[in-house]
């Protein structure tokens, strides 16, 4: 006797063989709940290219774990406050099998860039940074405090 199911069920039959068969992969929802995120958040990323999930027949989006890998990188990337259009960039080379020269030798550029305007910012604030009095001091955030000592070692 065949057994009626619903249209929730079949599409969990069909999650549960996808992911034996390919490992992990995940509705947004899901994915949202995984990475502890916004089902809105991956809706943004997806439309700017960050992700790029699959498709089931029944046309629902579908992530594999690379996405999830992905969302953890993004996230760290915005913790550096890196824009979202460099991030792309960054997954794109990430995820390219085959870096030309040409590629590689404009990222090496690009972060050499970035890496002089660190060097310039920090012999800005390293002299206001030691004008600062204990007092002053003690009023900056564990972060701040944390990023004053670095700079101190630093500049030393």
């Amino acid at each position: 006797m065949y057994k009626i199911i619903t249209q929730n069920e079949l599409i969990q039959i069909f999650y549960d063989k996808l992911r034996w068969y390919d490992g992990a992969v995940y509705r947004i929802g899901e994915l949202a709940n995984r990475a502890n995120v916004s089902k809105r958040t991956i809706d943004y990323y997806t439309s700017l290219g960050l992700l790029i999930p699959d498709r089931s027949e029944a046309n629902y989006r579908i992530y594999s774990e690379d996405a999830l890998v992905d969302l953890y990188f993004i996230s760290e990337c915005k913790k550096m406050h890196i824009p979202l259009d460099e991030i792309k960039r960054k997954l794109e080379l990430k995820k390219a099998s085959n870096l030309h020269k040409g590629q590689m030798e404009k990222q090496i550029r690009t972060v050499t860039q970035q890496m002089k305007q660190l060097e310039n910012d920090i012999s800005v604030l390293v002299p206001i940074l030691e004008k600062l009095d204990d007092e002053q001091k003690q009023k900056l955030s564990s972060e701040g405090a944390a990023l004053l000592k670095s700079l101190l070692k630093i500049s030393s």
